[in-house]
């Protein structure tokens, strides 16, 4: 994996990660289910519901990952960059830039 000097630079790797629909939607279900999580964190009052966001976020992606794109999630190596592109991708296929 190369390296990248800023997220404009790696954000076209990065959909390029994410070829696979399917993929692309488990990256969607888990992104929603983060903000579910964090919905129901201030709703409650209840901190330990945070706990749940990177269980939903992660696992949701990386049985995409691993199941369905076989490929290696860029977060072992561009975490920060990862996250970020996780959130764009999120609102460009809310946005429907990109296809569900």
């Amino acid at each position: 994996m190369a390296e990248f000097s800023s997220f404009r630079a790696f954000y076209p790797y990065y959909l390029s990660e994410h070829r696979n629909r399917t993929c692309r939607r488990l990256h969607f279900i888990g992104s929603l289910c983060v903000l579910g999580f964090l919905a129901l964190a201030f709703a409650r009052g209840n901190a330990w519901w945070l706990l749940g966001m990177p269980l939903a976020g992660y696992g949701f992606a990386w049985v995409g990952h691993f199941g369905f794109e076989h490929n290696r999630p860029a977060t072992f190596r561009h975490p920060w960059y990862s996250l970020a592109g996780d959130w764009v991708m999120f609102w460009q296929i809310l946005t429907g830039r990109i296809p569900l």
